[in-house]
Parts: structure tokens; sequence; C-alpha cells
């Protein structure tokens, strides 16, 4: 059996579905975009001190302030170039580490500054996605990305975003979502769109149950119907231990568990915004014990300085997982994408199920 270490964790293939374009630069790219459209608002000039300033910054414990650090990278997201660049980029990241099928989320909304229309920055976006993954090809990497496009929980435009998601559907785009801070802004505002994406048998995600508890998970199961849950880490307050030391689940977190609706999580990032207080507290451990469909997450690469590799690590050296607990997370992550089923077989029993056969030795 191959040593369970971040080389090998590396060569392992990995199922990503909740990673934030906006949340994924390379610093040296947020630079060099800043200089080339002229944003000077940046609070570092060199990469080393950029990457520490974001990893710093979103370490406040707040969601809201987390969220603060968006500013920049989507500063430098407004043109063309720009979109293209940070897409290509991250399909080659992640292909460095190993992640064979990604699902990388943005909002639209955010990147009109210049004049683009929302359908220019998808198509801008898709063209680097599509650059990156034959970039990767070239150097004997597998990675396809779909995009999941996110309307702002706090802005009207949800309707809108959700019928961009339709008419790109069958060029890159899987699925919707919405995002942005949770308090007083419920999933339940945007029920138009959620209807929408539904009567047009479209995908899903609710950011739902990362800053706020079960109200919001509630919401985006019964109200809108999501097909995942982004986060849903709060689906543990719905959960008690006993004085016999069983966990009762009650009928909310039956639900979620019996239905198999699959929680995003991401346990760097969860510690940063607050909705966890350290690692080790993580409910990823009891979550997967009690056989929840647990998927393992980024979020964002930039803001916590990380790769799927290094949070598999995290999860390994926290909780004492194996090659086939690791395994089991990713072929969960791939059943709940949002591609066609036999794909989805496809790249689990020619991809997955062969990669970790070679590490489990």
């Amino acid at each position: 059996m191959t040593a369970l270490d971040l080389s090998a964790l590396r060569r392992a293939p990995k199922v990503l579905l909740h990673d934030h374009l906006d949340g994924g630069l390379r610093p040296e790219t947020v630079l060099e975009l800043a200089r080339d459209c002229g944003y000077d608002g940046l609070p570092a000039d060199t990469a080393p001190a950029l990457a520490t300033w974001f990893r710093e910054a979103a370490d406040s414990g707040s969601l809201e302030r987390y969220l603060e650090t968006f500013a920049h990278t989507v500063a430098v997201m407004q043109t063309p170039t720009g979109l293209e660049r940070v897409a290509r980029e991250c399909a080659e990241d992640l292909a460095d580490d190993g992640v064979v099928y990604a699902e990388v989320r943005f909002a639209p909304e955010q990147h009109l500054e210049e004049g683009l229309t929302l359908d220019q920055v998808v198509e801008q976006v898709l063209l680097g996605f599509r650059a990156g993954e034959s970039a990767a090809e070239t150097r004997g990497q597998r990675v396809r990305v779909g995009v999941l496009l996110t309307a702002m929980r706090h802005a009207a435009r949800s309707r809108e975003i959700a019928e961009l998601a339709v008419r790109f559907r069958d060029r890159g785009v899987v699925g919707f979502d919405i995002a942005g801070a949770e308090a007083g802004n419920p999933p339940s505002r945007h029920l138009d769109a959620f209807e929408y994406m539904r009567n047009n048998n479209a995908h899903f995600t609710i950011h739902a149950g990362e800053a706020f508890g079960l109200p919001s998970i509630h919401e985006a199961i019964a109200f809108c119907g999501t097909d995942r849950l982004g986060h849903g880490v709060r689906i543990t307050d719905d959960i008690t231990i006993g004085d016999d030391g069983v966990p009762v689940l009650g009928s909310l977190a039956n639900y979620v568990r019996d239905k198999r609706i699959p929680l995003e999580l991401c346990p760097s990032s969860n510690v940063q915004t607050g909705a966890v207080d350290a690692l080790e507290n993580h409910p990823f451990g009891l979550l997967a014990q009690l056989r929840f469909r647990v998927t393992v997450n980024t979020d964002n690469r930039l803001m916590s300085d990380t790769t799927m590799s290094r949070e598999m690590l995290r999860l390994v050296e926290t909780f004492g997982y194996g090659w086939t607990d690791l395994e089991r997370y990713t072929i969960n992550a791939m059943k709940s994408a949002f591609i066609p089923f036999d794909q989805r077989l496809q790249l689990i029993d020619e991809v997955i199920k062969p990669g970790f056969a070679v590490l489990v030795g």
C-alpha cells in the first residue's frame, strides 16, 4: 500500500464539487491582471505577500469578513482576457493536483463593470476552461470542468442567472447556485429561480447551513428542492448525542441522510469562516461515520491556501482516514455531480477506482 502523504494524494484521482473561480486565482496572476487593468487597490505588491494577506484576511472567523477578500479578485476579472486566463489557469491547477472532475462556480453578475454582457462573461470563462483542459491533456493529465452559475443571494438577478444557466447547459454549464451572506437572505427569496430550474429539468445546489443553521437548510430542501447542500455543516444542529454516546438524528437530519442529499463540505474554509471552531471539531468525522453523503471540497483555494490534496491530507491527519475512506468520499462526489449518469459511472469505473487501486496496492 502506498504511504498516505501529500505526494501520493496528488496522484489520487479526485472530484471537486464546491470551488469558487474568484477564490482560486494564483497570487501572481492577481498582480499581473491588476497592472493590466489599472486596478490599484491591492493590499500587497508581491505574490508571496499577497498570498499571505489573502490567507490571513480570510482567517477572521467571520463569513462576512471572509467575503470581503473577493473584492480584489473580482476587480481583476472584468475583461475577456482576465476571465479567460483565470479559468484556464484554474483548470490547469486542478489537473496538476490530480483532480479529474470539477464543478467550478462563479457569479456572472459580478463581472459586468467593463461593459461585458452576462453571455459574454460565461463564454469567456468556458473558453478558458476548455483551453485549460487542452493544456493539461498535452501534459498527460485528464481533467473535466463543468461550470455552476451563481446568483448573489442579496441581489435580485437570480431568475436571470437561472435562465443563463439553462441557456448554456449544452455548452459546459452544468447547474445553478446561490451564494453570499446567508443571514437575512434566505433561499426562499429566490423561489422563482429554483422553480425555473426545476421546470427545465436542470440541476442546482444552494449554499445553506454554513453561517446560518437549520432554517436555511430546511428552506433549501423543502421550499426550493435543492439537489445538493453547499456546505451543510450545520445539519449537526439536528443531531444530538444521547447519554449512551449514540447519535440521535432529528427529522431534518434523517431526511437529508435518507434522501442521500450530498453535503459539499469544505473543512479548511469552515474553520476560517467560524462555521467550525477547529478542524478536530469539524463534523465531517461524525457525518461520515453516520454515512451521510459527504464530499471533500476546497471552497476557495487562494483564501484557504489549499488544494484538494491538502484538504484530504488534513482529514487524514485529523480523523485517521485511509485510502478506502478517501475513495468512498471521491465516489460520493462523482455520484453527486451534475453530469449524465453514464458519464459519472464511466469516470468512477475507468478513472477513480483504477486510480485508487494502484495506491491501495
